[in-house]
């Protein structure tokens, strides 16, 4: 191959690299790797070029990044909670914005077809669980169903379901990210229905200070869920300056770890809904403070702090 269609054929790639810094230590590492490639390829067939020393020096500073983020106080475990997925977030903050604005599209949806169509609520949610709800208000107790099952095997049954909910809306992105919106229009159809039903029978600020103190992770964590989605989706459809396989590989990785950081925040819902959420006489003020203290956690982990920590890693690089 000719010096000038190399050049040509990876020039953006290049320069990219060399602008635009790792978001996080994989990236990093899989740029060092495709450089070193590059440059093996240079110096067997253009040894004295320009290109030859310029990838040289792009590839001994990538080694130098890599050896300032190497992690040797940190233990993996640690690495990852504290830095790598964090990173991850703001990597991907487009795709966290449009499974938002899909989730809740979808659920305002849910709510006007409520509205607009008696049955839709019974066809959404289910004739037994409608009839059941009816009866508890009748019975003065609208939030009855969260304190009929024993509160551990209810927590092991919401919990594995809530995983099950986030690992199909995860793998659903593999048909070219529809199959994650699907996995969302369902949710927030059910969501949106589902608030409604409450609000039409005079319980809609009851429903939300009751549901929303587990549900507030609990739906967080389905969004971020379609996030993990429509980053792998993505990486099969825009694959940018890498190949379409190793740009779907990394989708996959980055999608998949954003589902295994979910599993705490799941867990947590489910503890919630299962131990603290059947207690619907407790205080309003404690209702509240579990509910802000939910959304400024999620709000905090997935958008402030990973914006920070991008702009603590950009300077360090470029000093």
């Amino acid at each position: 191959m000719r010096e000038a269609l190399f050049v040509k054929q990876n020039n953006n790639k290049w320069e990219t690299y060399e602008k635009v810094p790792a978001t996080h230590p994989d990236e990093l590492a899989e740029r060092f790797i495709e450089i070193t490639d590059d440059l093996a390829y240079a110096k067997t067939f253009y040894p004295k070029s320009k290109t030859t020393a310029y990838l040289n020096g792009l590839a001994a500073r990538l080694h130098q990044s890599l050896y300032l983020n190497k992690k040797e106080k940190l233990s993996r475990f640690s690495t990852f909670w504290k830095t790598e997925l964090p990173l991850i977030f703001y990597q991907y903050r487009n795709q966290l914005l449009y499974a938002f604005l899909f989730f809740t599209f979808f659920a305002i949806v849910g709510a006007f077809s409520a509205a607009k169509d008696e049955s839709f609520v019974r066809l959404i949610l289910g004739d037994n669980y409608v009839d059941m709800t009816n009866a508890n208000i009748d019975k003065g107790d609208p939030f009855g169903v969260y304190k009929e099952m024993n509160p551990f095997m209810m927590f092991l049954m919401i919990a594995l379901n809530n995983i099950k909910v986030s690992c199909i809306a995860f793998v659903m992105g593999i048909f070219c990210s529809v199959g994650t919106v699907v996995v969302l229009l369902y949710n927030g159809v059910m969501l949106g229905s589902f608030q409604y039903y409450f609000f039409s029978k005079g319980l809609g600020m009851a429903s939300v200070l009751v549901i929303w103190i587990h549900g507030t992770l609990e739906i967080s964590a389905i969004v971020l869920s379609g996030t993990a989605g429509l980053i792998l989706g993505n990486g099969l459809l825009f694959p940018k300056t890498y190949s379409r396989l190793l740009s779907f590989k990394r989708g996959a990785k980055d999608g998949l770890k954003i589902i295994v950081g979910l599993v705490p925040i799941f867990i947590l819902a489910a503890i919630l809904e299962s131990f603290v959420t059947r207690h619907t006489e407790m205080p309003t003020w404690l209702s509240v403070f579990i509910l802000i203290a939910s959304l400024l956690f999620i709000l905090w982990y997935v958008l402030i702090y990973p914006y920070k920590l991008y702009k603590t890693s950009q300077y360090e690089q470029n000093k």
